[in-house]
C-alpha cells in the first residue's frame, strides 16, 4: 500500500506538533507526527489536527511541516578517477 501511494505523489510528511500542556498552559510540549501524506493540502495531516482539536485537552500552539519525497529519479555525478603510478 505505501508503495502505491508513493506512485500516486504522495510524500513522507513529518510534522512537529507543538501545544499547551493541559495541566500549565504556560508550558509547551512537542509531538512528532510520521505518515505519507499528499503535499501540498496535507489530507491526513488536517484530519489528525481536526481529530487532535476536537478530542484531546492540549490547545495546539503551532506546527511545522517537512515532506521528503521517498521515490525519486535515479541521480548521477561525474566521477573524477585518479591514477597512481
Amino acid at each position: 500500500m505505501s508503495l502505491a501511494l508513493q506512485m500516486r505523489d504522495y510524500r513522507l510528511t513529518t510534522a512537529e506538533i507543538l501545544y499547551h500542556l493541559p495541566d500549565h498552559p504556560g508550558l509547551l510540549q512537542s509531538y512528532i507526527w510520521q505518515e505519507l501524506d499528499l503535499a501540498p493540502k496535507f489530507p491526513a495531516l488536517h484530519k489528525f489536527l481536526d481529530f487532535w482539536a476536537a478530542n484531546l485537552d492540549g490547545k495546539l500552539h503551532s506546527v511545522r511541516v517537512g515532506q521528503a519525497e521517498l521515490i525519486k529519479p535515479a541521480g548521477w555525478r561525474n566521477a573524477q578517477l585518479l591514477t597512481l603510478h
